[in-house]
Parts: structure tokens; sequence; C-alpha cells
């Protein structure tokens, strides 16, 4: 069985639709540790009533680099073969993406390249877009940027506010994260510059 290794800051939303999946047996996958960087993150309780293993790692006063040695040493304590950010609010080191070559995937609220970075979805909505969506990458050095594995679109209503499209791209996240997850799992997939190809015979989903 192939190990998942969460990391998340916040409630973690997305972390617990992969669970679902992961008890379920629609994905196949097992959660080897969850970790946070924040005492108050709620989807570090949410892993505690799981009966999963978690790992509270602070990163306040810390040096980037020095507490990305700490959850890399965590994470291969944990013998994991995928590292899942579930809402993780900080940039990782170069450092860091070095130990875990195109084994680090991110999920994020826009379609990619458009609207990297924070509150993607207000962006999309205040920007007059008529489809927004949410994107799954491979991480690079680089915010937003890695190889795009997966992307669902969500079409953009005259009465939506930022909140009602923000929850309809959340429903599409919790669908296609696990689906790229599986993907990346079953390694039926090449990259070739930045586009991911997906090989002969690769699922698509779960």
């Amino acid at each position: 069985m192939k190990r998942l290794g969460i990391l998340l800051s916040g409630r973690g939303s997305n972390f617990e639709a992969i669970a679902r999946n992961c008890a379920s047996g629609k994905l196949a996958a097992e959660i080897a540790i969850v970790i946070a960087n924040r005492e108050d993150a709620q989807g570090l309780e949410t892993a505690r009533k799981m009966g999963l293993p978690v790992a509270l790692l602070p990163s306040k006063g810390l040096a980037r680099e020095d507490h990305d040695r700490q959850v890399a040493a965590a994470l291969k304590a944990a013998a994991v073969d995928l590292v899942v950010l579930a809402g993780y609010m900080r940039i990782l080191t170069a450092w860091f993406i070095a130990q875990f070559p195109l084994r680090i995937v991110n999920i994020h609220p826009a379609l990619l390249p458009s609207f990297p970075g924070l509150d993607a979805q207000h962006q999309a909505w205040e920007y007059g877009v008529r489809y927004a969506g949410c994107t799954v990458h491979f991480v690079d050095e680089k915010m937003d940027s890695g190889p795009i594995l997966a992307q669902a679109v969500v079409p953009v209503f005259d009465s939506d506010t930022a909140e009602t499209l923000s929850n309809r791209i959340l429903a599409e996240e919790h669908r296609i994260y696990s689906e790229a997850i599986a993907l990346v799992l079953n390694g039926q997939f090449r990259v070739e510059g930045r586009r991911v190809v997906r090989l002969t015979g690769a699922r698509n989903g779960n």
C-alpha cells in the first residue's frame, strides 16, 4: 500500500476528502502521517479523531530551511511515497523539494497559470472571469508553478459571490485531488517539459 504524508496549516478539508477515499478503498493508499506547522490547525485534531499518526512541528520563529529539515525527517521516518499539501501555507525551500523529486503535489483553487497565490477564488471573481476552477500540480521551487496533473472547470454565474464560487470550486477540489494522487502513485505518467503526459492504460481517476 502506498503511503501519503499530509502537510496542512488549517482546517484541512482536502485532507478529510483524501482520508475518506483512503478509508473507503476508493484511493488505494494509506495516510502515514499528518503534519501541521500551526498548533491551531483544525486538521490536526481531525486527524487525531480519525486515529491517524500526527506531528505538530511549529514553524514560527524558525528559519525556513530549518523547519523544512524537521518536516522532511518526519516524512522520511514515516516512509512516505508522496507528499500531499492540503492547505499548507508555506513556500517550500529548494532543499526540501530536492528530497522528494516529483513526489510533492499541491492543489490550487484556480485554473493555473491564472490567479496564483492567496485568495485565488476572490481574485477570479473580482476579475470577472466566466470560468474558474482548480488545479492539481507538482510542486517546484516557485509558487503555484509546477507541471499540471489535473484541472476542473467551474462556471461563474452572475449571481455568484466570492463565497459561493469558492464553495463550488472546493467540491471539485475534493474530487480531482484524489484522482491526481492515484495517477502519481500508479506511475502512469511522464513529464515532458511542463507537460504531464498520461501513459497508455493510465486510469482517469480511481
